[in-house]
């Protein structure tokens, strides 16, 4: 492991044993990334094994396997299910996971996290038979290819929700009102936050305000007026941002324009329209961190049995993943703040 900021090697001492890591031996040195590395990976582990409700007996665990890293290997072997989870940190243990036909412990869907490795026809025969979804994402979030025996890997029931939610009116301008609010209020966090207080920052937050009381007091009738009331607040939102000065290093060497040396308007000079393909550095930075939550989220929605195409608030194009979109309303700005 190359150490960038100083030559001196620090030699540091292992931690308490990682649940999925190998006893390191005393005598090899460890940088301090090598452990947060571990721990991290660790830590994202854990998150995944979390089970949901409580289920009841003689009931499959609801809560999907997630597989990930280099060398997955889902064979079978004397009948049983045999599964190695690939390597994402050093040092580590390979996980080796084992299924028997029939037994309640197997999960309803195998995700298959990127990563790389392999999968035999025996194992195609063995999960079908035993009516488990094997689904590969990539790191992106889309669904790469299922095997399933209904060639469906979405929860019937979860987007049967999603189609009824989408189909009455009422509940879905309930749900819509639900994440715009939280949105907003997300927004005024932010702004106490994280913006320096003037008079647009002022204006900001009195729309903001007005915005929640208009929702509390009538409800709109439809979202397209709900999106309208969220466009204007998110207009002065982003117009307090505007102006604040952005401390930049070495451009005495490498100049900068100086429309880099503050924050400047959410749109694009390449995109009039919106704000893709920014020409600004901090617009860059939000969109990509906006493509990182949208990724996350997919990646959530698909595993828990969501269709990421069907939108309760969002319209969506053929393919588009409308219902992620509905996730990340409330999450953007909080999101953002994080970053």
């Amino acid at each position: 492991m190359l150490s960038l900021g100083s030559s001196r090697r620090k030699t540091i001492q292992p931690r308490s044993r990682l649940r999925c890591a190998e006893p390191v031996p005393s005598d090899i040195e460890l940088e301090e990334d090598d452990l947060d590395w571990a721990e991290r990976c660790n830590l994202w582990a854990k998150r995944a094994q979390k089970t949901g409700s409580r289920r009841a007996a003689r009931e499959r665990p609801r809560q999907p396997l997630i597989l990930s890293g280099h060398g997955v290997t889902l064979r079978v072997e004397n009948g049983t299910l045999t599964i190695r989870n690939g390597f994402t940190h050093y040092p580590q243990k390979q996980e080796v996971i084992r299924f028997f036909k029939g037994e309640l412990s197997i999960p309803e869907r195998i995700i298959v996290l990127d990563g790389s490795g392999t999968v035999s026809f025996d194992v195609l025969s063995w999960l079908a038979e035993q009516r488990i979804d094997l689904i590969r994402i990539d790191w992106r979030g889309d669904v790469i290819c299922v095997a399933s025996k209904s060639g469906y890997s979405a929860n019937p029931f979860r987007v049967q929700w999603q189609r009824e939610m989408r189909a009455d009116e009422n509940k879905r301008i309930e749900f819509s009102i639900s994440k715009i609010t939280q949105k907003i209020e997300n927004s005024i966090t932010t702004l106490e936050k994280s913006v320096r207080k003037n008079d647009t920052w002022n204006r900001a937050m009195e729309i903001a305000y007005a915005t929640l009381t208009k929702l509390d007091a009538r409800q709109p009738k439809s979202v397209v007026e709900l999106r309208a009331l969220e466009a204007n607040a998110a207009a002065a939102y982003f117009r307090a941002w505007k102006g604040m000065p952005i401390k930049w290093r070495g451009i005495s060497r490498r100049p900068i324009p100086d429309a880099w040396k503050e924050i400047s308007q959410r749109t694009s000079l390449f995109h009039k329209a919106g704000n893709r393909n920014a020409s600004h550095p901090v617009n860059s930075i939000l969109n990509y961190a906006y493509s990182v939550l949208q990724s996350q989220l997919q990646i959530d929605a698909i595993a828990e049995g969501y269709d990421p195409t069907i939108g309760v608030m969002h319209e969506g194009n053929s393919g588009s993943a409308a219902f992620v979109f509905d996730l990340m309303e409330p999450l953007g700005r909080w999101w953002i703040a994080r970053c």
